[in-house]
């Protein structure tokens, strides 16, 4: 180390062995016109285990407690967020920014598929581009005194959940899983990835837990036992929710309905984000 060392190893040439790397801030801003108060990231493991549909409706039911609630489509190559809420037209700006397609009862939407000229259009990039139009969700587009954005991601730990957790300021996750014990491992690195960026993991919500039959009013676990409770334990993590199956609901979001949809198994979820909310 030099005699006349002022310890700033960012502007310094010198290879000595106490040199102190620089911490990078990878932090985006917020839009100038945009204010948001608390960001929710959903994520889960792999794909296919309900992620979209479960932040449709926690979107849907903190609008319905009368929460100004918002979606960021950051699943750039399989969006599906617009489709779940019938959403046909594209979003537009001005010099200012980008502006969020507004749904039938005020949810603001932005996702790839709502700039794209036809839904079916294949997104075909790499990661950086990727992530790179995942933070421009986030800076270009003017978000209108949201009081909650949920954030649905990719599912995975890849470029997407790094840029976001790195990038915006998300207040907490919401982990979906599904009941297949293979899933419980993919769970755990998701889990683990968050807890090494420091991000809150609020709790584990379960989709396709059970199924009632309605015959007999029985419920059944079609993916067999449930290991939601060993993952929750394991990480000393709340269950915060099961969902079951319902052809209901797959209905809905397939005719663009999800709004109209009823159901409380979130409600217990959307306590807990008052009270964030509150706070």
């Amino acid at each position: 180390m030099s005699e006349n060392c002022n310890q700033s190893c960012g502007s310094c040439s010198e290879d000595c062995a106490e040199r102190k790397e620089a911490k990078i801030d990878f932090s985006e801003k917020l839009h100038e016109m945009s204010s948001v108060k608390k960001v929710i990231g959903v994520v889960s493991g792999k794909g296919g285990v309900g992620k979209s549909l479960v932040t449709s409706m926690l979107a849907v039911t903190m609008n319905r407690m009368g929460f100004h609630t918002a979606i960021l489509d950051a699943d750039v190559t399989g969006p599906s967020i617009p489709k779940a809420f019938g959403i046909k037209e594209k979003a537009t700006g001005s010099e200012l920014g980008l502006l969020p397609v507004k749904t039938k009862t005020g949810i603001d939407i932005m996702s790839v598929n709502l700039l794209l000229e036809n839904d079916t259009d294949p997104v075909v990039w790499r990661g950086p581009l990727i992530a790179g139009t995942v933070k421009q969700f986030w800076t270009d587009v003017i978000w209108n005194d949201v009081d909650f954005m949920f954030i649905d991601m990719p599912p995975g730990t890849g470029d997407v959940p790094l840029t976001v957790f790195q990038s915006i300021a998300v207040d907490g996750i919401i982990v979906v899983t599904s009941p297949q014990e293979l899933v419980s491992m993919i769970v755990s690195k998701a889990v683990k990835m968050a807890e090494m960026m420091n991000i809150p993991v609020i709790g584990l919500v379960e989709n396709m837990s059970y199924f009632t039959c309605p015959d007999n009013g029985k419920d059944y676990e079609i993916f067999g036992d449930s290991h939601i409770e060993e993952i929750a334990e394991k990480h000393n993590l709340k269950v915060l929710a099961k969902l079951p199956i319902d052809p209901r609901i797959s209905a809905s979001c397939d005719k663009g309905m999800i709004e109209l949809f009823e159901g409380n198994w979130l409600a217990p979820v959307a306590k807990i984000l008052e009270q964030m909310e509150e706070k």
